[in-house]
């Protein structure tokens, strides 16, 4: 059964960087996916960034330019670099798996004010 276990969130100011990690059970290079998602007070969950077991990414439009997803297989991690962060990037951010109906993180808080 895969495991994530996410780290790195916190408070930042606008502008800042905060760069989250999803360390997963299992050789990330069977997961057909993975990605970020994140869920703001009051709203629905949306994807962030996704990349495929390809290396393929996608971002949200909201994120382009500003955050990178990567991976580093030999660690079975996913990073999320967030730059120039905004207090509207401030949401509850889960690591994911085989997509939505997949497995879910615990979820790490990103705050972003001043």
């Amino acid at each position: 059964q895969v495991q994530l276990v996410e780290s790195g969130g916190g408070l930042v100011q606008p502008g800042g960087s905060l760069r989250l990690s999803c360390a997963a059970s299992v050789n990330i290079f069977v997961i057909n996916v993975m990605g970020w998602y994140r869920q703001a007070p009051g709203k629905q969950r949306e994807l962030v960034a996704a990349v495929t077991s390809a290396g393929s990414k996608n971002y949200a439009d909201s994120v382009k330019g500003r955050f990178t997803i990567s991976r580093d297989i030999a660690k079975n991690t996913v990073y999320l670099q967030m730059d120039s962060l905004k207090p509207e990037d401030t949401a509850v951010y889960y690591c994911n798996a085989f997509g939505d109906r997949g497995v879910w993180g615990q979820g790490t808080q990103v705050t972003v004010s001043s």
